[in-house]
């Protein structure tokens, strides 16, 4: 009698754009190790690279995860991921800090969980909500991490406490944060009390040992910025997601008193064709008045994932802005979603800057403030083939038109630009996403 011999084997898996995961199987690799990767090209063609007008640039951002996940034991895992970046056929000079990184360290940490209690130390990922105050900036070549620890108690109602610093990328050797941790918080997801809902209370603080004041005084930092934010879908087929924030503490010798919000209601015909779904957001960061010079009014966006959050030219950021926004999304065929969206822009505050998505000045407010507050309108189509919460292909073309007066002048520097961008994923298993609104 003859025995067959079983050989186990560990499972890869390739996750098309259209389905969940596609299994790969190959044999030597112990059932305690999970590999994972993805793949990521993204051409761009803009016309107006760093305002310069005529500064024409077609060029191809790439990424390429890969990673490794081991479970020596029931309680403890551990995780490793490497970055690879590269923004090819645009010159160093014009490439930014979030398109290039080679070979580095995006995520490095071990996981100690029993029950509902987890312990995670090292670099990971923080995101919560709808990414607009703390995320990981997935559309940039480089997306954010963090280094620290994190605890958490609960599953779909639970607590999370953390104490991090935000890594800095550095294109041409190892990634680093600052001195000591800088960003702690405490969120917490209900997740079952409200029926098709779910509710996430914060408060993050930002603590900082050396900033110098709008006074030019040196000193230390502590703000605090509580708020909550909700989203739900109900099932006459509305939908909501709304957040509000304040912020208080010292920056030096200046006090912080700034705050922001935003509201999205949308409503989706599922028995129409193409199944149509319409959106209409209002968002608000305040902006400084100059009315205290001892007063700082301008929100701090903390670590937002700002793509699309003020139109896909990711031109601003979310402080001293106001936007009203309209969408339209369609459904042609099942995976494949049609956006067209228009935004309207102003500041919220005429004697403070216009801020891009990294908290930088776009364009600086004159001393006696600009006379119009519109910074323009934009408008975006776009379409993607996919699970919209997993990576796909996706193409689009993006029109920023500038308004009326001086603070619209950040968009006559800005240009039409057209993205294509294409995102594969090897995976053996799902990451540890959690999408938004959590799913009950």
């Amino acid at each position: 009698m003859h025995r067959r011999r079983i050989r186990r084997r560990n499972t890869l898996s390739i996750r098309r754009f259209w389905e969940k995961e596609q299994p790969l199987h190959l044999d030597g690799i112990p059932q305690w190790a999970t590999f994972d990767g993805q793949i990521r090209g993204r051409t761009e063609n803009q016309t107006s690279v760093d305002y310069i007008p005529g500064n024409g640039q077609l060029y191809e951002l790439t990424r390429i995860y890969g990673g490794m996940r081991v479970r020596p034991s029931k309680y403890l895992t551990g995780y490793i991921q490497f970055i690879d970046t590269h923004g090819l056929g645009l010159p160093l000079r014009f490439t930014a800090d979030n398109m290039r990184d080679s070979f580095d360290d995006r995520q490095a940490y071990l996981d100690f969980h029993f029950k509902q209690y987890k312990i995670i130390a090292g670099r990971q990922e923080l995101r919560y909500g709808g990414e607009r105050l703390v995320g990981i900036s997935d559309w940039t070549n480089n997306s954010r991490s963090w280094d620290g620890f994190l605890g958490r108690v609960g599953d779909k109602n639970r607590l999370d406490l953390f104490a991090t610093s935000v890594v800095t990328v550095n294109p041409t050797s190892l990634d680093t944060h600052g001195a000591g941790l800088t960003f702690f918080g405490a969120v917490g997801t209900i997740g079952t009390w409200v029926p098709h809902a779910v509710i996430q209370p914060f408060v993050y603080v930002k603590a900082f040992p050396r900033v110098q004041s709008q006074q030019g005084i040196f000193g230390t930092e502590t703000e605090v910025t509580p708020g909550v934010e909700a989203a739900g879908n109900l099932p006459s087929g509305f939908d909501f997601d709304g957040l509000i924030a304040l912020q208080r503490g010292s920056y030096s010798n200046n006090s912080i008193d700034s705050s922001a919000g935003y509201i999205k209601a949308g409503y989706t015909l599922k028995n129409v064709f193409l199944k149509p779904r319409f959106l209409g957001e209002y968002d608000y960061a305040s902006g400084d008045t100059r009315q205290d010079l001892n007063k700082i009014n301008t929100f701090d966006q903390q670590y937002p994932s700002n793509h699309n959050a003020f139109g896909l030219t990711d031109q601003f950021g979310f402080q001293n802005i106001r936007q009203e926004r309209m969408n339209l999304d369609l459904t042609p065929a099942k995976h494949v979603t049609v956006l067209l969206q228009q935004e309207w822009l102003q500041v919220a505050s005429r004697f403070d800057n216009i801020y891009s998505g990294s908290a930088g000045t776009v364009v600086k407010a004159p001393t006696t403030g600009f006379l119009s507050g519109d910074i323009g309108r934009e408008f975006d189509a776009s379409g993607e083939v996919g699970d919209p919460r997993l990576p796909g292909d996706e193409c689009g073309c993006r029109a920023l038109f500038s308004g009326n007066g001086d603070a619209g002048e950040c968009a006559r520097r800005s240009a039409d630009a057209c993205v294509f961008w294409i995102d594969l994923s090897l995976q053996n298993q799902r990451q540890g996403r959690c999408y938004w609104p959590i799913s009950q």
